[in-house]
């Protein structure tokens, strides 16, 4: 596997290199003349900008900003790099930004931001609001990604989202849905163990209550051991992080002390999102689970214990982070329909009510697909996107948090189009040869 992630880091920069980066801008209205530039620009443009400013929200009609969000970070927690800086989260955030155009028809911008403190976040993305319908923090270092999203969930009138957060937690919330479904279980009824308290697995406990988990049937282990009201640092906890301090004090009923082995004796399902693997659960650990036990091991780049220790141990379903093994759990499942319905509704916020409706769609969409193996629909399988999209833009309208109503059939024909038709140009670029082809023999 060494060998294998190794070319792709090879051919990783060489593309980099050949391309000078994953996106650029381009013009969307057409360009006959030079005397359109009195419509596009001077003097035209100013009649827009008067209606806008008697009505700003006008400027979801008439500017990019009903598809435009900014992907903000400052760079502290890159996934699997840690804090790089934001020159190096640079080339995540522009990927991150391709995935949401292909995926979703999302014009994204990738924003890495010199900013070194959660009030130094909060202002940036308070001051960048006016120009976009959304902004997707991303690779923010815990606990200040919880205070940014909090806040900005409350205070800005835009769709705000964290995908390490809101998105993980919709991923695996949807495959959890599925894998409850095949061993006949309830979400109330099962107990769970979450194995990481870091910034997608307090996310995962918190929709996982939301939608219907009982808190204190979770139970929580960090670096520490297990979460408890009685835990020596939980003064501490209370000071420096209050959303850990409050899954302490609200989950684990039966007062579980130790650590993983003791988190996952006799519960129903495990939730890992902790320090890459293998070796971090042990085979032992799952045998002593229960019946028809679910495993979920996401840690990348290697999941806390391989599938097939897991089915040895006795596990029904296993789902890890990675596409070469069945059930990915990943958010970019989740992102793309997210934004493309909350743009669509011009929202004012993303809620966790709109974020349950859309891991309920991603699992409905698997249907009669639906096995051991197969709990998640997978990228390719790309109409679940408009769906998803649907039932975030319907939700928003039935939570009053939507400038625009739409049903659900004209959010999914309308997001439908806008997808297809991103897709589109990519390839009319690629077939007229203005994207040049990728040289294979890298990989």
């Amino acid at each position: 596997m060494s060998d294998k992630s190794e070319k792709w880091f090879k051919a990783a920069i060489e593309a980099a290199r050949r391309y000078g980066g994953k996106i650029m801008v381009l013009p969307k209205v057409p360009l006959k003349s030079f005397n359109e530039f009195s419509i596009w620009y001077t003097p035209g443009v100013a009649a827009v900008s008067k209606e806008i400013s008697k009505d700003p929200d006008l400027s979801f009609e008439y500017t990019w900003r009903w598809n435009a969000i900014a992907v903000l970070t400052n760079g502290t927690r890159v996934l699997g790099l840690g804090n790089v800086g934001p020159e190096a989260a640079l080339p995540v955030m522009e990927g991150k930004s391709l995935l949401f155009k292909y995926l979703g028809g999302v014009d994204a911008v990738p924003l890495p931001v010199r900013a070194k403190t959660q009030e130094e976040m909060v202002y940036v993305a308070k001051m960048i609001e006016p120009a976009f319908g959304g902004i997707n923090l991303e690779d923010i270092e815990s606990p200040m990604c919880f205070y940014v999203l909090d806040k900005l969930r409350s205070e800005l009138q835009i769709a705000v989202w964290h995908d390490d957060q809101q998105g993980t937690a919709a991923a695996t919330l949807a495959g959890l849905y599925n894998a409850l479904k095949i061993v006949g279980k309830r979400l109330e009824d099962v107990q769970i163990a979450l194995i990481g308290a870091g910034a997608s697995n307090i996310a995962t406990a918190r929709i996982l209550m939301k939608a219907g988990a009982k808190p204190g049937n979770l139970i929580m282990v960090d670096s520490k051991g297990i979460l408890h009201p009685e835990r020596e640092d939980m003064d501490k906890l209370m000071l420096t992080n209050p959303w850990k301090y409050e899954l302490a004090i609200k989950t684990n009923a039966e007062r579980r002390r130790g650590g993983i082995r003791e988190a996952m004796r006799g519960v129903d399902v495990v939730i890992a999102a902790s320090t890459p693997g293998p070796g971090v659960i042990k085979k032992e650990w799952v045998r002593e689970m229960n019946k028809d036990a679910i495993v979920f091991a996401l840690a990348n780049p290697i999941p806390e214990i391989w599938p097939w220790e897991a089915k040895e141990a006795g596990a029904r379903i296993v789902a890890t982070g990675r596409s070469d093994f069945p059930n990915q759990v990943n958010n970019s499942l989740v992102f793309p329909g997210v934004f493309r319905g909350a743009l669509d509704a011009r929202v004012r916020t993303i809620t966790d009510e709109m974020m349950i409706a859309a891991a309920q769609e991603i699992a409905n969409f698997v249907g009669d697909k639906l096995s051991e193996d197969k709990i998640l629909p997978t990228m390719e399988e790309w109409d679940f996107y408009p769906r998803v999209a649907a039932a975030v833009a319907t939700k928003a309208a039935e939570q009053g948090v939507a400038r625009k109503s739409l049903s659900w059939r004209e959010e999914y024909e309308r997001a439908r189009e806008v997808i297809a038709s991103a897709r589109l140009m990519i390839e009319a670029l690629y077939g007229k040869g203005l994207i040049k082809d990728l040289i294979y023999d890298l990989i």
